[in-house]
């Protein structure tokens, strides 16, 4: 029977975990920092090791280095709040073999527990035949997330015409790092090689399948969005990619609004929404003021998706600190009042953290006027 090893400083995610592991058939040790889990690694042998960031006492990146010093090859998935590339980057060069956002969804769960238990089969080769079926390989081991030293990458783009690569690149900001090829061979290699955050396909490139070629890089890459990338025609063509596994479309000609909005959508997640636990924190608004609409669009996108994890995850509120979101005061009550709309669909209670001008915007409107509110967190924390 395969034993688990859950470190994590919360005790709500440790339960949520042994429940889910348990399900499964398996045991289950915890530990509530890095010291308590080296502690635990002394007299245990645990087939999986799940392993929190953020901890008191000592971190899951400290604990995790402190152990591959040791020569110890338990496998480990990092559970972390943090999408910041430098983080999980930090994370893969160290030896895991995949990692999850948190709040995470219990079959988002045990599926990656699954998967680095191999329980399913092994990683397809890089002579594995790209097959015409799109039937995906089942369950293959993420050769690319598990192996040491390997090169971060934000972006890699597969199309058969060089030009549109050489476009791409000049739409990207300047600090992004980006790969391009034209064959699946090449394809293949680099995903062997790098550890992507986005994959993106063109949907016509001669003699490829490129739903077959989706289906191997997700095996490699499985972390990686994957996005198909179409002409753009009047028909919308986003459901039938997505049907087909892709998990979002982005059209050529390349346009700068939509490659504002893929950017937005794939790369600035953790600097306009972090979610630690249950606590939801919006980040600092830095740009134009033209682009205040995108801010708080991506804000509610993000939101709802939160939400409903936190509601997949048992949690009973949700705490959503604006300290740093920009007070303009229609749009800052529209955010609020969806979040209280998705907070009741969802049955989770609700708490705002925020600034005095903050406060006083919301209590000018019925509609948000009665929402709990505090200044600090730890005021909202100790009346939950």
């Amino acid at each position: 029977m395969p034993c688990i090893l859950t470190i994590d400083d919360s005790s709500t995610i440790r339960t949520i975990i042994t429940k889910q592991m348990t399900d499964l058939g398996f045991e289950v040790e915890q530990a509530e920092d890095g010291v308590q889990g080296l502690a635990k690694l002394e007299v245990i042998t645990p087939d999986l090791i799940l392993l929190d960031v953020t901890m008191p006492v000592m971190d899951g990146p400290t604990m995790l280095a402190k152990l591959r010093e040791s020569k110890n090859t338990t496998p480990v998935i990092m559970l972390t709040s943090e999408s910041k590339r430098a983080i999980v980057a930090g994370a893969m060069k160290l030896g895991i073999d995949d990692y999850i956002l948190k709040p995470f969804k219990p079959e988002e769960l045990r599926a990656k527990v699954l998967k680095a238990l191999r329980v399913d089969g092994a990683a397809p080769s890089a002579e594995t035949p790209i097959s015409a079926s799109p039937v995906a390989p089942k369950s293959a081991a993420p050769a690319a997330a598990s192996s040491p030293g390997l090169q971060f990458t934000d972006v890699l783009l597969i199309d058969d015409m060089e030009n549109v690569h050489k476009k791409f690149r000049t739409m990207l900001p300047a600090h992004f790092s980006m790969s391009a090829c034209v064959s699946a061979r090449e394809a293949i290699q680099l995903c062997q090689e790098r550890v992507y955050r986005v994959v993106v396909i063109d949907m016509v490139i001669p003699d490829i399948n490129s739903v077959a070629l989706m289906n191997q890089l997700r095996a490699l890459q499985p972390h990686a969005v994957m996005v198909a990338l179409a002409l753009r025609s009047a028909n919308d063509t986003s459901a039938e990619v997505k049907a087909n596994g892709f998990s979002d479309l982005l059209s050529k000609p390349f346009d700068g609004g939509a490659i504002d909005e893929f950017l937005g959508r794939h790369f600035e997640v953790d600097e306009v929404l972090v979610v630690d636990g249950n606590v939801l924190t919006c980040g600092k608004f830095e740009g134009k003021e033209e682009k205040i609409e995108r801010y708080f669009s991506r804000v509610r996108t993000l939101a709802r998706e939160s939400l409903e994890k936190l509601a997949s995850a048992c949690h009973d509120e949700a705490l959503i600190d604006l300290s740093m979101a920009p007070v303009r005061n229609d749009r800052l009550i529209h955010l609020v009042m969806l979040v209280d709309k998705e907070c009741k669909r969802l049955g989770l209670g609700l708490r705002i953290i925020g600034t005095p001008d903050i406060k006083r915007a919301l209590a000018s409107v019925t509609d948000t006027a009665d929402i709990p509110f505090f200044e600090t967190r730890s005021a909202a924390t100790e009346a939950a």
